[in-house]
């Protein structure tokens, strides 16, 4: 038996068998063939082999992710029919009396090139396409399995070295009972969607990879952090105990679906999720949110290799609002960068993508992709109460530019015949300092401000919230940020508007009756999170909470805080 600690990013318990999740190596060598006609019928299998793969993958994705993921494996297939690559593939086999791979991947690597070369976005979508149907077949050559999560059909944990957003959203949680990670943190966004799928996860271990095998027993200790490889009978006995009290606790918790989160003193806060897809807010209801604080839209333009229609944004949008029948739904503008890229808008590499050309920065810039989103995001605007956010805004004349084009494209569709709801709230992310600092600028532009802080504190602390070596840098409960924060709030409520955070610390036990005390209107957090925290802030006074802001303010350290904390309000 094996302990490995990490961080608990998902609270729950798995046990089940270890799957690794890891990219094969697809290593090619050019080797001399005697027979080019059995080689050349080895190819036709490995295609064959591969459309039959792909026909599975894509019936599974039109079930469980719909069909514009669907569509992605349409096109692989059609690439795997297509004469103009299989054909060169073959002659190349046949007058060099070369083996399969290698003739495979000499053709497909001058094909993509070429299309790379081109100044046509439809045909570097192809080359996207060319690379990944020639990973699968190059891998039935060299007998090599391809690993797809959403293939999975027996109950397993989940073992990487990371999980990428796209792979993470693909899991099923009927089979994948959890996963583990080398690297991540709580705040990385394979946590983050762990916490959506309600699946234990334990991340940061540094070495899962290197110490689980393929099909050993594993437990994920989600609550505390805890890895168990091969456990003896008695920890398995211990770990289900553990496991059907917390499950206990999940039924305790769920008595306060339907009620209010109400303080002690008769002061009600609003308690929000944050999801990623439409299928997200059935666990939004089922665990009692009063909104959606965040709705991360990044994800309809991930794990595909081109941008969503304008159709395929409004459907999107329209279920979110139409699900939550009223309930306000705060949407993020597109987010893209620092760890979530799109491998299809081929943006140059940079030194440092978290502090890059991200976010606002590229909606701004490339203003065709933005203005689709607002086109769908408007047009849906009429099936609910809609909120509209912009990440990463770092200007007050970024806001304006920002605000200044979705009223441009309010009046085309007007104009256009469209209806728009008149009641859209405008808001903006805080997560850089220097927004918090100008705080009361922007609270008289703004209807709203969302306090991300996964982001704000990086920044402020300057350290990487994804890098282990720094990982205690990120204080959520340091007196800087608390400071910052008291800042949003304080200039918001000056002008008559609101605040929420969206950021993990929202959910947080220690940080809850802080933020009480400082005024917060919205906490908005993973949906397993509102919960636990509509049971801790009943048990609290809002006036004996904000009764000791300015000694915590005063402290000095994030120790002294958390100490403070702790024996104060008994969490």
């Amino acid at each position: 038996m094996l302990e490995l600690k990490g961080i608990g990013a998902s609270a729950g318990i798995a046990i089940a068998k270890a799957y690794r999740l890891e990219e094969p190596d697809l290593s090619v060598e050019k080797k001399a063939v005697t027979n080019s006609e059995a080689e050349i019928e080895r190819f036709a299998q490995a295609v064959e082999n591969s459309k039959k793969e792909l026909e599975v993958i894509k019936a599974h994705a039109l079930k469980e992710l719909g069909q514009d993921k669907a569509d992605i494996f349409s096109a692989h297939l059609l690439v795997l029919s297509d004469p103009e690559l299989l054909n060169p593939v073959k002659e190349k086999i046949s007058s060099e009396s070369v083996n399969a791979e290698f003739a495979l991947r000499e053709t497909a690597d001058m094909f993509v090139s070429m299309f790379e070369s081109m100044d046509n976005e439809y045909m570097k979508e192809r080359a996207a396409d060319i690379r990944d149907v020639t990973k699968r077949v190059i891998g039935h050559l060299l007998g090599v399995e391809i690993p797809n999560p959403s293939l999975i059909s027996e109950q397993v944990i989940i073992v990487s070295e990371d999980l990428t957003p796209s792979d993470t959203a693909q899991l099923n949680r009927e089979f994948v009972k959890g996963f583990t990670t080398d690297i991540g943190g709580r705040t990385s966004h394979s946590a983050i969607m762990a916490r959506s799928l309600e699946i234990p996860a334990v991340v940061g271990t540094k070495k899962a990879t290197q110490e689980i095998e393929n099909g050993k027993l594993v437990i994920v200790d989600g609550i505390s952090g805890e890895v168990i490889v091969d456990p003896s009978e008695d920890a398995i006995a211990e770990y289900k105990a553990k496991n059907d009290k917390f499950l206990e606790q999940k039924a305790e918790w769920a008595k306060l679906v339907n009620e209010p989160t109400v303080t002690t003193d008769g002061q009600h806060v609003e308690l929000a999720a944050n999801i990623g897809t439409p299928a997200d807010v059935k666990g939004v209801l089922e665990n009692g949110g009063e909104a959606v604080g965040l709705y991360r839209t990044e994800f309809l333009y991930m794990g595909r290799d081109q941008l969503p229609t304008e159709e395929e944004q409004f459907d999107a949008y329209k279920s979110v609002l139409e699900q939550m029948e009223g309930k306000p739904v705060v949407v993020r503008t597109l987010d893209i960068g620092g760890d979530k890229e799109l491998p299809y808008l081929h943006l140059p590499k940079e030194m440092n993508p978290f502090l890059g050309f991200r976010a606002i920065r590229l909606c701004l810039e490339e203003q065709d992709i933005f203005k689709t989103q607002l086109r769908a995001l408007l047009r849906a605007s009429t099936y609910g109460n809609l909120r509209i956010m912009f990440p990463m805004i770092a200007t007050v004349n970024e806001f304006k530019e920002a605000k200044s084009l979705l009223l441009e494209v309010k009046e085309t569709l007007l104009n256009e015949g469209h209806k728009v709801s008149d009641d859209i709230q405008i808001g903006i992310m805080v997560e850089i300092p220097s927004t918090a600092v100008l705080a009361d600028q922007f609270a008289k532009e703004v209807d709203f401000f969302s306090i991300g802080t996964n982001d704000l504190i990086q920044y402020t602390m300057a350290a990487d919230r994804m890098n282990e070596r720094v990982s205690y840098l990120y204080q959520p409960y340091n007196p800087a940020i608390l400071r910052l924060i008291t800042l949003v709030i304080e200039a918001a409520h000056k002008e008559g508007k609101w605040v929420g955070m969206c950021g993990e610390m929202a959910g947080d036990e220690v940080a809850i009756p802080i933020l009480l005390g400082l005024g917060l209107d919205e906490f908005s957090m993973s949906a397993t999170s509102i919960l636990p925290a509509r049971t801790q802030i009943s048990k609290l006074s809002k006036a004996e909470a904000e009764s000791f802001k300015e000694k915590i303010l005063s402290m000095s350290s994030t120790e002294e805080v958390v100490s403070f904390v702790k024996e104060t309000f008994n969490v």
